[in-house]
């Protein structure tokens, strides 16, 4: 009784596989009969084109039909005409939406599939010609994944476009790509789109492509030169960044690539002149003058910490220039306001430090007449910063460094009615909060 069981068992399983294996054949078969129709009467068999997309669905679950290429085929071709209906519909409502998600990388991949596992020349000829049908709407679907920063759908799309011409190349087709300007344009979207979609590696292997060739545009070498700097090749991206700057001198993406790693170096003379070139090249970037600004701060701080005071007076006044003419840009930038402040702010501090050293035990004339000079510049110091920080006040009435300076100041000046104000705003900052208007009206 239990061997007769097994052996039932044993053949009903293998009925329903034969079963299962036969209707993933038919189903194949009645898609590919269903598209037919389809095509002989698009208006009166419409309902047969969805037919066909299911079972054609259907069949390629079963295991045997998917090592069949003519449903491969079958299923490239199905979902090419429902992308040439969708797109036929968009001729008199351009924008009517597309059935599937990207239905030319659907068919795309069908027909791939198809390809690469057929050993019949009609067949490896039908897969060509599909590829070849569907290749531009891979393009124009991936620009609209793309507008949309949907970057990872883009890229698929994209790259199935390179793949479909390096297909229609190998069988000698025409292909949209075949002019080498328009290919290498798809080679460097596709990155983008890459990088954007965080795909490192596919990013780096496209813009290594272009960058081979010797003729790489300037945009190659920022978007390799970015990509190595994520991947931790900084050696790599430095060699890049050099070779761009020295083929592009004038390229405003190489120019502030290389102003960033100077910024993060720290090399301050170096700066300067690539921060007057950004500069003559955007002269209402804002940004630029208060880092240039910046720059000439430090510098200034540096040379009065070495006791070079002609030399820091040079680098004051530079950094002076700078944050006005950020403010002549725009008026109500704050970061220009600020820094104005803090300009004389900082030259405040230092003259104190000076007065912090004079001996406190000394009471001679010479030191006390040192002392008041000291004083009395430390003050017109802190008057001088006090009307740009109330500006930035006015304008960021949260920013944690503005109310602080202003709190010191007021203080100094013993104003503590004010101070004791300002100091209140800055702790409601401190814990989270937020001034919903600003203390010094504009």
């Amino acid at each position: 009784m239990k061997k007769s069981f097994f052996l039932l068992l044993s053949i009903l399983m293998t009925v329903g596989i034969a079963q299962a294996q036969e209707e993933g054949s038919k189903l194949a078969k009645q898609a590919g009969r269903a598209l037919t129709s389809y095509n002989m009467d698009p208006n009166g068999n419409a309902g047969k084109l969805e037919e066909a997309k299911t079972k054609i669905d259907q069949a390629l679950q079963q295991a045997d039909v998917q090592a069949n290429a003519a449903a491969w085929i079958s299923k490239g071709e199905i979902y090419n005409t429902i992308l040439q209906r969708d797109m036929a519909k968009r001729m008199f409502s351009p924008t009517a939406p597309l059935t599937g998600d990207n239905d030319a990388l659907e068919a795309f991949n069908a027909f791939q599939k198809g390809y690469d596992l057929t050993t019949k020349k009609y067949e490896k000829s039908d897969a060509t010609k599909g590829i070849g049908e569907v290749q531009g709407h891979l393009i124009n679907i991936g620009v609209t994944k793309y507008e949309a920063a949907q970057y990872e759908k883009a890229f698929l799309s994209f790259e199935a476009a390179l793949k479909s011409h390096a297909l229609l190349q190998t069988e000698k087709q025409k292909s949209v790509l075949d002019d080498p300007e328009q290919y290498e344009n798809q080679i460097y979207i596709t990155a983008l789109a890459a990088q954007l979609a965080k795909r490192n590696a596919d990013a780096e292997k496209y813009y290594t492509d272009l960058y081979k060739t010797g003729n790489a545009k300037a945009p190659i070498y920022e978007g390799l030169y970015n990509i190595k700097l994520e991947n931790k090749d900084e050696a790599g991206a430095e060699k890049v960044l050099l070779e761009g700057r020295q083929k592009f001198p004038q390229d405003p993406g190489l120019l502030f690539a290389e102003i960033n790693v100077y910024l993060q170096k720290g090399k301050l003379e170096e700066l300067i002149s690539r921060l007057k070139q950004a500069i003559d090249q955007e002269p209402t970037n804002v940004s630029l003058y208060v880092t240039l600004g910046s720059v000439y701060d430090n510098l200034y701080q540096r040379e009065m910490q070495a006791k070079n005071e002609t030399k820091a007076t040079e680098y004051f006044t530079e950094a002076k220039k700078n944050y006005e003419q950020a403010q002549q840009v725009d008026p109500k930038n704050a970061d220009a306001c600020y820094s104005l402040g803090a300009l004389f702010y900082n030259k405040a501090a230092i003259r104190t430090q000076e007065l912090n050293a004079l001996p406190q035990d000394d009471f001679s004339s010479a030191t006390m007449k040192k002392f008041e000079k000291i004083q009395k510049e430390v003050m017109s110091l802190f008057d001088e910063a006090l009307p740009y920080f109330k500006k930035a006040e006015g304008l960021n009435p949260n920013d944690l460094n503005t109310l602080i300076a202003l709190s010191e100041i007021f203080a100094r000046k013993d104003d503590l009615e004010t101070a004791g104000a300002i100091k209140k705003r800055m702790e409601i900052v401190k814990e989270g909060g937020k001034n919903t208007d600003s203390f010094f009206k504009q």
